[in-house]
């Protein structure tokens, strides 16, 4: 599902940062779910990405995560984490 998200939200120019894990492009994808820019908003989706962009160091990426924290669930936060870490193995 993602792949096909990349490639219809972001186009082609602004895939490959994504596919390559540029911390800068993760957080974008974040902000794109976080706050429902041309997508329905979707938190756990944006944790995913807020989580990755921050282990790359993107310091906002980590500070936007936590406060997503806050506005979900233990099982949401898990689920986040697990599509996290099953993109890490992906890519």
């Amino acid at each position: 599902m993602a792949r096909m998200e990349l490639g219809t939200i972001l186009g082609s120019q602004f895939e490959p940062a994504v596919q390559a894990g540029g911390a800068d492009a993760l957080f974008e994808l974040g902000m794109l779910y976080a706050t429902g820019l041309d997508v329905d908003v979707d938190l756990v989706t944006a944790h995913k990405w807020f989580n990755l962009s921050a282990a790359r160091g993107n310091v906002s990426a980590r500070d936007y995560r936590v406060e997503l924290a806050g506005e979900m669930t233990s099982d949401q936060i898990a689920e986040a984490q697990r599509q996290a870490r099953e993109w890490l193995q992906s890519h």
